[in-house]
């Protein structure tokens, strides 16, 4: 898909998960433009035979042309000026902060730049995994119970076993579980290098973690393969990122189909009209016969290529699908009448 640019990077601790999910979403949709975020906040032109994990890592990014943005699009320096930068759709692959918060979102709106990707409401749900809680059960999808701490106060009035993550942060950096006070306090501690909050939730043993991704094209709602993932007791930040290069599609998890149909009704509402213009990935548990929201991945590892059969054309119904803002016009006949009022009008 060569009419989309890819931004990728950020100030993050995702930001090396950012640059991998770029190099191999860029291969699967044959992308010829990028637009690099570094951790410095300075975004940079990258030629496609430069997207490699190396070329960020050894720093020579930095010899490529600086991006700057203003109302219509983007831009590089010359000796004659500025030149525009041909952008077509901006696909937001910028994972954690920056790219999911809502930052990159207000920054491409305010330029009017066409993107795919979490709008501002959006990113401000979906990052926050409070907000996140309050706006499932919003929608009549549950989650399970929950606790908010911070650094100033640690009590938790919940058994063990215990899950604690930051409250802010994806790629299941930061999370622990515990069984003891003792764990907690340490489980505390590493949450909080993280960020000042952390979420505590029930630890279920055996509890069954399913993933469903799609997005709004001219169609409907493009619904992915359902997956079960892989895991030990948490999902992990190797599990879940280190084989981020993959495209191979994933094995169907044999599920009922009542329950593979709760799952996509859970997702849906999810959805919602909140989402439009993004392909998201919704991480759901499954205790008994109730389905519950995990979290919401509003810009997830590689686009989540892995779970649909026709990728690109997904990612293309959804740029075929973007909303729009209102036009407004700005007339200053508020101001005009004022002044013709107090007899200043010229």
């Amino acid at each position: 898909m060569k009419e989309l640019t890819i931004l990728f990077g950020g100030s993050s601790f995702e930001h090396e998960i950012s640059i991998v999910s770029a190099v191999s979403v860029g291969k699967l949709l044959d992308c010829d433009s990028y637009l690099f975020l570094d951790a410095k906040r300075e975004f940079y032109l990258i030629e496609k035979e430069q997207m490699k994990s190396s070329y960020f890592s050894s720093g020579e990014y930095k010899k490529a042309k600086k991006v700057y943005f203003r109302q219509g699009g983007a831009f590089i320096k010359t000796l004659f000026g500025t030149k525009a930068i041909p952008l077509q759709t901006v696909l937001n692959l910028i994972h954690g902060r920056d790219g999911e918060d809502g930052k990159i979102a207000s920054l491409l709106q305010l330029h009017g730049i066409d993107f795919i990707g979490p709008r501002i409401e959006a990113s401000v749900l979906s990052y926050n995994k409070l907000l996140t809680k309050q706006y499932a059960r919003q929608t009549g999808v549950k989650t399970l119970p929950y606790e908010v701490v911070d650094m100033q106060n640690r009590a938790v009035d919940m058994e063990f076993p215990l899950i604690v993550k930051p409250l802010r942060l994806g790629s299941s950096i930061g999370i622990s579980v515990v069984h003891d006070k003792e764990q907690l306090d340490f489980a505390l501690d590493v949450a909080f290098e993280y960020d000042e909050q952390a979420l505590v939730e029930p630890f279920i043993e055996g509890i069954k973690e399913y993933n469903v991704a799609g997005a709004l094209t001219p169609e409907g709602i493009a619904l992915s393969t359902v997956e079960e993932p892989k895991k030990q007791q948490i999902l992990d930040f190797e599990k879940k990122y280190m084989d981020f290069s993959r495209d191979d599609k994933v094995q169907e998890a044999q599920i009922a189909e009542g329950l593979k149909q709760e799952l996509y009704d859970a997702f849906t509402k999810v959805y919602g009209s909140l989402f439009a213009g993004s392909l998201i990935r919704c991480d759901f548990f499954v205790h008994g016969d109730e389905v519950y929201l995990n979290e919401i991945n509003p810009i997830p590892g590689s686009m989540a290529n892995y779970l649909f059969d026709d990728f690109a054309g997904v990612v293309a119904g959804v740029g075929a699908s973007l909303p729009k803002e209102h036009g407004i016009t700005v007339d200053y006949k508020y101001i005009n009448n004022i002044q013709a009022a107090k007899g200043k009008a010229r």
